[in-house]
């Protein structure tokens, strides 16, 4: 119990408060410096997917560390060059810094557009099968395209097809130095990334070594791309000294912080002058791709760890801090950046309480860039090669292919034809898997399913709704059904799962009373919904008749059979009396 003294509660408060902001400054200090240790040396390796220089990788990295944490809503999170992202700006900036910065620019204007209007539901149109089809191709492309780098091959071509086919040809070039040199890395970072996953968790009850030791084996792990990076530089130093060298070396990277300037929006050659207008055709598509790509990772990324850490993200906030992030990053050199899961795994298993996390890693890239440039020199193409490769290669999940397969064979077409197109460009992989799942999602609304009963009247229910795409359709069914045969039969329309209608459908409708009444037959609606029946009325439809229940459209059709049968018999009797 607390003292009812109201000083010595509001000292106790206090201290609580305290104790809790010095053990979150802890942990914040911690997983930014471990994510810090992974970041560097995977900027450097995705600069190289991207096809820029080195040091822009790490441009790339800082910015969005500090304004997410202003603006960000998830305390997990951490911005930044990711593989997937630097594939695309590899695609549509053509290795041309200034496009890539120029296409960072307006990625975060219209980030941050899409963001102020609240337009991030137009995420929702990219089907899970098309990501995960574009996130299994870019690993693949991603991972091969190292291949040769990690041999040490030469002159191979960019297009993933040719690539592939001159990579074996040239097998025979291979670098003995850089082959063994890859391979061993990789083998490394696979056996640290399995000890991570087998480390069990930490019990407080457990004594202090045991602690301790884990501690060591999961920093050890967790900063494992740092780690191989340094030993191999070490490696090629080593062998510098002694004055032969058989790695490729990353070679020379500009030391110091990039000039805070405008983007470019003009490049000059030697031979012309190329303007805004011509950059932005060069780019192309890349101004829908890019940012729809980039907020479509982050959100996701940013839901998954809000749902396993059990707190809420604002989407459209979301959106506002990529807008800023891209846009502010622009004027450092940054080009475009989303945020990463491998990195966001690492802040969210060393235990960050809050975005402060990120002010460390930023700090940790600024004096990178400041100061420890030039020992970059001595790093290996090969280990960053195998860097790249094995952070990409989780995200090729062929178990999906057998979810779909057993779940609904149907999704695995937007799944493959993204896919494959992606090997030939990636963004008409996107597109082509975006068009297949919108052609998917309107052929229901085009061609719903119809139950059809046949009673003494014919019942004809739509199951999927109604709409305009699906007026002929409708009108298809009811004339195959009631009106082709010999033995023409009254309809009654149940409209139970009509929740919207249009002009378009209404037209149908009166165009079906219209043929129904010429042939002296009756359409029945029933079941029809306040606001859906409210349009019909105000439509004002000849022979329009509806009722709540198919009880009663039963009851009033025998009602209107009875009448027919007795006028009738009318007409014979007058007619037998005039005789």
């Amino acid at each position: 119990m607390v003292s009812g003294n109201p000083q010595s509660s509001f000292v106790a408060i206090q201290d609580l408060l305290m104790n809790t902001f010095e053990l979150w400054l802890q942990l914040d200090f911690m997983a930014g410096l471990t994510v810090g240790m992974t970041v560097v040396p995977q900027a450097l390796a995705y600069a190289v997917v991207a096809g820029l220089p080195m040091e822009y990788g790490l441009y790339s990295s800082f910015m969005g560390c500090f304004i997410y944490c202003l603006l960000g809503t998830s305390k997990d999170i951490t911005l930044g060059p990711t593989a997937i992202m630097s594939l695309l700006v590899s695609s549509y900036a053509f290795h041309e810094p200034a496009l890539a910065v120029l296409l960072a620019f307006l990625s975060g204007c219209i980030q941050l557009a899409m963001g102020l209007l609240h337009l991030g539901f137009i995420l929702d149109f990219i089907s899970y099968p098309v990501i995960k089809g574009f996130t299994s191709a870019a690993a693949v492309i991603i991972g091969f395209n190292q291949v040769k780098t990690l041999l040490g091959l030469q002159n191979i071509p960019k297009q993933f097809i040719l690539q592939v086919y001159y990579t074996f040809c040239r097998i025979t070039e291979t670098r003995a130095g850089d082959a063994i040199l890859g391979v061993f890395c990789v083998m490394v970072l696979l056996v640290l990334q399995q000890m991570k996953k087998g480390i069990p968790r930490t019990h407080p009850l457990e004594p202090l070594p045991v602690r301790i030791s884990r501690y060591i084996i999961w920093t050890t792990a967790t900063a494992r791309n740092a780690l191989v990076v340094l030993f191999a530089g070490l490696a090629a130093y080593s062998f510098q000294v002694t004055g032969s060298q058989p790695f490729s070396l990353t070679g020379t990277i500009p030391q110091g912080l990039p000039l805070f300037q405008s983007p470019p929006f003009s490049i000059i050659t030697s031979n012309q002058t190329i303007g805004f207008k011509e950059m932005v055709q060069a780019i192309g598509p890349g101004l829908v791709v890019v940012p729809l790509m980039g907020l479509l990772e982050t959100v996701a990324i940013a839901k998954a760890f809000a749902s396993q850490n059990k707190y809420q993200i604002d989407p459209n906030q979301e959106l506002l801090a990529m807008g800023f992030t891209n846009l502010l990053g622009s004027f450092v050199s940054s080009y475009p950046v989303t945020g990463s899961f491998g990195r966001t795994a690492v802040n969210a298993q060393t235990g960050v309480c809050t975005p402060a996390g990120g002010l460390i890693t930023g700090a940790l890239v600024l004096l990178s860039l400041a100061y420890l440039t030039s020992l970059f020199y001595y790093i290996p193409k090969t280990a960053l090669a195998a860097v790249i490769i094995c952070a990409v290669a989780p995200m090729f999940d062929a178990r999906i292919f057998r979810t779909l397969w057993q779940v609904k064979r149907l999704d695995l077409v937007p799944l493959c034809v993204t896919f494959f197109v992606c090997f030939w460009e990636v963004q008409y992989g996107i597109i082509a898997g975006v068009i297949v799942s919108g052609i998917l999602l309107l052929y229901p609304l085009a061609r719903p399913r119809i139950e059809v009963v046949r009673d003494n009247a014919i019942i004809i229910k739509p199951e999927n709704g109604l709409q305009f795409p699906a007026t002929d359709f409708l009108r298809d069914i009811v004339h195959k059904q009631a009106l082709s045969e010999p033995q023409q039969r009254k309809v009654i329309l149940d409209c139970s799962h009509i929740s919207r209608i249009d002009y378009t459908v209404v037209l149908g409708l009166s165009e079906l009373l219209q043929e129904f009444h010429h042939r002296e037959l009756h359409l029945i609606f029933i079941g029809l919904q306040a606001h859906v029946l409210e349009v019909l009325l105000a439509a004002d439809l000849n022979g329009f008749r509806n009722f709540s229940t198919l009880k009663d459209a039963k009851r009033s059709l025998g009602d209107l059979h009875v009448a027919f049968e007795d006028m009738m018999d009318d007409i014979q009797t007058t007619a037998g009396m005039i005789q």
